[in-house]
This record gives C-alpha cells, sequence and structure tokens, in this order.
C-alpha cells in the first residue's frame, strides 16, 4: 500500500455509517458489502481512488432515515477484494487516516458523500510501528489483565506482551465492546498515548460498575 500525503488525498469521498465499527490508521477492518446502496459505492470506489470513509452514527435511526452522522471519521483503502455469488462484496480496509467532515453532498445511487478535511490529522500518515512510544504499558496491559479475569476471557499474553504500541492500543480499540460514543472519543483522541489512558480507564470504570453489580446482587 502506497504511503500517502496530503496532496494525494481526495476532497470528496463516499461515506459508511456504521455504528459501533472503528477504523484506525493503519489498521485493517474486513467489512460484508451487502446492501444495495453499498455495493454501488464499492464499485464506485473501485473505478476511482478504491478509498471509503468509515463513519458513526450518532444514533440508531427508524428504516429509511439517513442518520446523523459523528463529524470525524477515518478513511480507508480497499486491500483485499473478492466477490460473491449473491453479488456480496467481501473486502478488507488497511486504515490512512481520520477526516473532519466540512460539507455533505447529494446521495449517489444512495449512498452518501463528503467534502472532508484531511489536515487537522496529517499526523495520521507518519506512523510508529514498531516503535516505542510515551503509553503506560504497565498501566494498560495490568488493567487489561484484570478486565479479562473478571470476564473469564482467555488471552494469548505472551504474544499481547510483544505486540508493538501501536498494534496493541489499536486492537484493543477496535476489539473492546466499548459504547458507541466510548469508541468515538478513542477515535478522535489526538495521539496513541492518550488513546491508550482512555482505554485503561474505559476498561477500570468497566471493572468498577462490574464490582457495584456484585456487591448489588450479594
Amino acid at each position: 500500500m502506497p504511503v500517502y500525503t496530503l496532496s494525494d488525498l481526495p476532497r470528496v469521498i463516499p461515506i459508511f455509517p456504521l455504528p459501533g465499527v472503528l477504523l484506525l490508521p493503519s489498521a485493517k477492518l474486513p467489512l460484508n458489502i451487502f446492501e444495495p446502496r453499498y455495493v454501488a459505492m464499492t464499485r464506485d470506489a473501485l473505478k476511482s481512488d478504491w478509498i471509503i470513509g468509515m463513519i458513526q452514527p450518532r444514533a440508531q435511526t427508524h428504516s429509511g432515515e439517513e442518520p446523523d452522522i459523528y463529524l470525524v471519521g477515518c478513511a480507508g483503502k480497499i486491500i483485499a477484494l473478492s466477490e460473491t455469488d449473491d453479488g456480496r462484496f467481501l473486502i478488507t480496509l488497511k486504515g490512512i487516516a481520520r477526516f473532519k467532515i466540512r460539507d455533505e453532498l447529494p446521495l449517489l445511487r444512495g449512498y452518501r458523500r463528503t467534502v472532508v478535511d484531511w489536515h487537522p490529522f496529517k499526523e495520521d500518515m507518519h506512523t510508529n510501528d514498531g516503535k516505542r512510544s510515551a503509553i503506560d504499558r504497565q498501566r494498560l496491559v495490568g488493567v487489561l489483565r484484570q478486565y479479562f479475569e473478571a470476564h473469564q476471557i482467555h488471552a494469548k499474553w505472551e504474544e499481547i506482551e510483544q505486540a508493538p504500541d501501536s498494534q496493541l492500543v489499536t486492537s484493543l480499540a477496535m476489539q473492546c465492546p466499548f459504547t458507541l460514543e466510548e469508541k468515538q472519543a478513542l477515535l478522535e483522541a489526538p495521539g496513541l498515548a492518550d488513546r491508550a489512558e482512555l482505554i485503561a480507564s474505559l476498561l477500570a470504570m468497566a471493572l468498577t460498575a462490574d464490582l457495584s453489580v456484585s456487591a448489588t446482587r450479594h
């Protein structure tokens, strides 16, 4: 996948509003595309720059209504693609950079398009994979152990301990069962250390809530 600069990125991108689904820069996100409008979106993306913007709705809406959306999302490039016999697309996006929505254009073949600004998140295109960063890894892993033990989740701790900071934080942000609002906060966190601290705090809060529920039952 090429390294992008601000000048490489399009001003208008299609967006895919999907509640609770988070894409972060450099991360990979598999998607099953089956709604006709998003199949059309994928086909159109494949005819241009292969870029799709992932964004979260602010709340669930009634069928047929276009949901209000958050203004910050993350764009990804299609890096894997297959088409099924029943007309679905199975794709994988790799996160490029976050964006801020400046305007929304009329629907095209049923899907939404937005004018976006990449400048607030230009640092997203400079990855630090494999390098140690300023995260409080000891606290993060410590709280994670407590959370997994409390929820009887089995983990490969050797792999977790060896994972680079960026990979560990990104995986936790995308895979842990945080609320829609919490996932949006993780997306908008300024940097890796901020995101790691927020994950640790959210897991600690969940543990406290679990203890409160347990105490109430007894």
